[in-house]
């Protein structure tokens, strides 16, 4: 049942449901507002079911870089002069010279990850880590919302905040094709290096001789290049729908479609246009792969044809039409697109790197899902500052980290325009922030 809307504590202005590198981003930019001599305070509060900070860390493996570039850091595009920068972090960390000598705008990922960890680090107090959301109830005064009642279950049982903002930020699920099933012989990349570290630790099994790995993407040619190196006796099959792995294209007028401003165009673009530019860009991050990579698992390929040891190969334009988990493995069909033969493989493991999908924000809030406005194909409407669109009873914030391809454009879900979206929803809440302590105070 609604509540009314009565005390102020353990009451914040804005709760992040989630904290990975969005809601990380927007914490530094409210602890930077709340640094203004001018500003209204914003009490913040981040409720995260991980017990640490975390982000991708199942491929964290130790030659990845990022694909994006280190000033598309936490804050740069935001507030240069920030001193949560990943600059500042290499400064910190004795290594800026090194960084700088080595002349690359992309770090490596494990690198990258450990800022982030850095930054997150600094707010401690802020964060209540092993805590998951499981339901998100109105908070009513005079008929309007005007709050929510965020439960979370964490170590010590359940707890109660309430929030004037709510921001979820709760990253990607790992997404599946129609029929398969995780288990500890069939895996999603996400859980690769833990993964992989228990098959190596455990002596239940015989050491692997063959595994496949399903997908086209830039995850699934890193996981097929660290399995061909991690195991030295084994085969690597990996197994996609296209002729070979589609190089990402990354070149300097391609990649404007991720800055700020193209954001702002994408949004007030007609929905046909919408159409065209996710058409005509995809190749700039959706099941591609760096051209390097590309160039050296070739490269592999031919060397192992020409010494006749072959242990990479690739079954392109093929997919897997069915498994069968056995004893000792998963037994794999794979079938060719083109001629229909198929080809049983008995596999000691199969990786599904077949991506990611956005997180559904709206199944925690229950019957307030229906208050959020949706357009002709169900998605939610959102506001330029992120705020969803609501009937006029629900007055109090309801904001998105991701979901928002359709209304923001291909960057919804990736780094290049996490700093400066933190920006922008603070500056939409802050504005609303003394209103809303007028209220509460009545």
């Amino acid at each position: 049942m609604p509540q009314e809307l009565v005390g102020e504590p353990d009451t914040y202005d804005v709760v992040g449901v989630g904290f990975g590198p969005a809601n990380l981003a927007l914490a530094i930019a409210v602890a930077e507002h709340n640094a203004r001599q001018d500003a209204v305070p914003v009490r913040s509060l981040f409720l995260e079911r991980q017990r640490r900070f975390g982000w991708h860390r199942g491929m964290l493996i130790d030659d990845a870089t990022m694909q994006v570039s280190f000033l598309k850091d936490l804050v740069t595009l935001r507030n240069p002069t920030s001193d949560f920068s990943f600059l500042s972090y290499l400064h910190s960390a004795d290594r800026l010279v090194d960084f700088i000598n080595q002349k690359s705008l992309f770090p490596l990922r494990v690198e990258f990850h450990d800022y982030l960890e850095w930054a997150a680090a600094r707010f401690t107090d802020e964060v209540r880590y092993g805590h998951e959301v499981t339901t998100v109830e109105p908070v009513t005064e005079n008929g309007r919302v005007e709050g929510f009642d965020v439960t979370a279950s964490g170590p010590g049982g359940t707890t109660t905040v309430r929030a004037r903002n709510l921001v979820f930020g709760m990253g990607l699920t790992p997404y599946l094709p129609s029929g398969a099933a995780l288990s500890e012989r069939v895996w999603h990349n996400r859980d690769l290096l833990d993964k992989v570290e228990r098959l190596q630790r455990s002596t239940a099994y015989p050491p692997p001789v063959r595994f496949a790995v399903v997908g086209a993407g830039q995850s699934a040619a890193e996981v097929t290049k660290y399995l061909h190196d991690s195991f030295p006796h084994a085969e690597v099959c990996a197994v996609f729908s296209r002729y070979g792995y589609s190089p990402s294209d990354d070149s300097p007028f391609a990649n404007r479609v991720f800055d700020p401003d193209a954001v702002d165009q994408f949004y007030v673009a007609p929905p046909e246009v919408k159409q065209l530019i996710m058409g005509y860009h995809a190749n700039t991050n959706y099941s591609v792969v760096d051209t390097d990579l590309i160039e050296e698992l070739y490269r592999r390929v031919y060397q192992e044809k020409v010494l006749g040891t072959r242990r990479l190969k690739m079954f392109n334009v093929s997919k897997v039409v069915e498994t069968v988990e056995t004893d000792d493995g998963v037994r794999a069909t794979v079938e060719s697109l083109t001629t229909h033969e198929k080809t049983v493989l008995d596999c000691d493991v199969l990786v599904y790197a077949t991506g990611y999908r956005p997180t559904n924000p709206l199944a925690l809030l229950g019957d307030l899902a229906g208050h959020c406005r949706r357009d002709d194909l169900g998605r939610p409407l959102v506001a330029r500052d992120y705020r969803l669109e609501t009937a006029p009873e629900l007055a109090a914030g309801l904001y998105l980290q991701g979901s928002t391809e359709h209304t923001h454009g291909i960057s919804s879900s990736l780094l290049s325009t996490t700093a400066v979206r933190a920006g922008q929803i603070l500056d939409s809440i802050a504005t609303t922030v003394p209103e809303q302590l007028a209220v509460s105070a009545k």
